[in-house]
């Protein structure tokens, strides 16, 4: 939803995007029924005064009140929060094109998928734009008809596909199922997905920490990694968080093996490196991990300083260790940097 935004259009004038930082984006999914809408309507009326933009293939679903909307078109709703809702029909493309050459870019993009589509196979297409990084899969599961659904023969496949590309899984109409039920459809999908991150919304709600982008701070403001706050009674019981923090020079090769030490419960990775380079004045490098996905993106007018990093997942005591063992041998100075301590925060 963008703040101030109007409509999407190709003529805005363009501003070279090499030299800022790319958006956000996350795809959301989900079998016909399974609340995409209603989490996008939440979404919409709680941005918070961050300008997020939601693509969409038809208007008539999303419900947003009447006192929210400041304008509409042909194809676009401009809301009084400054959030903007676009559908795109078959102009996904060029909709991407037309967002990323925008004076003014969202601090988030949001993809509704349509019910019967592969939301990575979206994702796969939003990322050939290097305007956009993939900041998750999302993808919507209703609690009281899953098993009907996953046990169709004919949409069957159609939803397990999607729950194996999530990065993170959001249960719905959790209340119309009993806890029993609950908890053992939430071992199913654990089970099921290629994720751990089973998390469930409340009427529409989800977790911040699932959705934004460290609050949409931009990599030009100071970046203080920080474990989640807020929003813990959501969280699933094992979703913890911590920090790390180096000093000295860290190896590519070495970090992406720590990446991939647990897969499937490492929900997301970011944060500033010092990585190992030939140039002269390499600078700081961005890096984000959503998944398996690993990117990172040179910064080289950003001053050395310590590696930083904060990491997000359903870890165990002995995993985290573990992966801090894994980080520390990718330092090729392997010392924590002074004066910044490593913390962590588990939601019980």
């Amino acid at each position: 939803m963008m703040t101030g935004a109007t409509t999407v259009s190709a003529g805005t004038t363009s501003v070279a995007t090499a030299a800022r930082p790319p958006v956000p984006m996350i795809v959301l999914g989900g079998y016909l029924g399974a609340g995409k809408t209603t989490i996008v309507n939440a979404l919409l009326r709680n941005a918070d005064g961050l300008r997020v933009t939601v693509l969409v293939n038809d208007f008539g679903s999303i419900n947003v009140d009447a006192s929210l909307i400041r304008e509409r078109g042909d194809d676009v709703i401009g809301l009084e929060n400054g959030c903007v809702c676009c559908t795109i029909g078959g102009r996904l493309v060029e909709t991407l094109i037309a967002i990323g050459e925008r004076d003014v870019r969202p601090d988030l993009l949001v993809i509704e998928a349509s019910g019967v589509s592969d939301p990575m196979r979206i994702a796969q297409v939003g990322l050939l734009d290097k305007a956009f990084r993939l900041h998750g899969v999302v993808v919507a599961v209703d609690a009281s008809g899953i098993a009907q659904t996953l046990a169709d023969r004919y949409v069957g496949d159609i939803a397990t596909k999607q729950i194996l590309s999530a990065s993170t899984l959001v249960m719905t109409k959790t209340d119309l199922v009993s806890p029993e039920a609950l908890c053992s459809i939430r071992s199913r999908l654990a089970e099921l997905g290629a994720t751990q991150v089973v998390v469930t919304s409340d009427r529409g709600v989800v977790p911040p920490a699932i959705l934004f982008p460290d609050h949409a701070l931009p990599p030009s403001d100071a970046f203080r990694p920080r474990p989640l706050e807020g929003a813990h009674r959501t969280l699933p019981a094992g979703l913890r968080s911590f920090v790390w923090n180096a000093a000295g020079e860290m190896e590519r090769a070495h970090l992406k093996a720590a990446f991939a030490r647990y897969p499937g419960k490492l929900l997301r990775a970011k944060g500033f490196v010092n990585l190992a380079s030939n140039l002269a004045s390499a600078g700081m490098s961005e890096v984000h991990v959503v998944g398996s996905r690993v990117s990172f993106t040179r910064h080289p007018d950003m001053a050395l300083q310590p590696s930083s990093m904060v990491f997000i997942g359903v870890l165990s005591d002995a995993e985290i260790a573990g992966l801090r063992e894994a980080l520390q041998a990718a330092c090729i100075e392997s010392s924590p940097s002074p004066g910044q301590p490593n913390f962590e925060r588990a939601y019980r």
